[in-house]
């Protein structure tokens, strides 16, 4: 358990930030346009759109 406590999960702490680190220093490689945060409203028209003319759903009291 002191082999555990001394040696691995030190390197498990030290590995997660430096993939952390990694992962969020990455966005300095990316394009301007794929570095933005994602945007909330919807910015096309959709590929799927939701099709009219299904019956509605059947609710089961259960």
């Amino acid at each position: 358990m002191a082999i555990f406590r001394q040696y691995i999960a030190p390197l498990l702490v030290v590995l997660v930030f430096v993939f952390a680190l990694v992962a969020v220093s990455a966005r300095i490689f990316l394009p301007s346009d794929m570095a933005a945060p994602a945007p909330i409203e919807e910015v096309g028209i959709s590929s799927q759109p939701t099709p009219v003319n299904l019956p509605p759903a059947v609710h089961t009291n259960s």
